[in-house]
């Protein structure tokens, strides 16, 4: 199992420096999905790029793994209105209604992956004793 929840925290990690980083290559498509009562869109959506990419890093360093991933679930949480507002502005991203819809549980799963990886594995807790 610990082969399986090492892979699982790479590759989370990876997907999170990634998504980070699309907000420095990519930001006009951050920027269009944010909600407008929010202020300082392009501030904003650096910020939340280089949260990503730092928490994905962070993720990596045994010391500070279990940390970075309440910190993805916090910042998870802190971007869903963007989810949803894409939901309600379909026409901002053209896929399937459907696509749209899912985008929302999909947040939910990497809550739970994220928060799986808040606790140590057997191994962990054995390797501490």
């Amino acid at each position: 199992m610990y082969g399986i929840k090492a892979a699982s925290k790479y590759l989370l990690a990876i997907l999170m420096i990634g998504v980070g980083t699309l907000h420095f290559v990519q930001p006009e498509f951050f920027v269009k999905i944010m909600p407008p009562y929010l202020p300082w869109h392009l501030e904003l959506v650096y910020l939340s790029g280089v949260f990503e990419a730092a928490l994905g890093l962070a993720l990596l360093v045994p010391r500070t793994s279990r940390l970075a991933a309440w910190g993805i679930i916090a910042l998870l949480i802190a971007v869903f209105p963007a989810n949803i507002y894409l939901y309600q502005h379909q026409e901002l991203l053209p896929a399937s209604p459907m696509v749209h819809f899912l985008r929302l549980p999909l947040q939910a799963v990497f809550i739970l992956w994220a928060y799986w990886h808040t606790k140590p594995s057997l191994e962990e807790k054995s390797e501490s004793r």
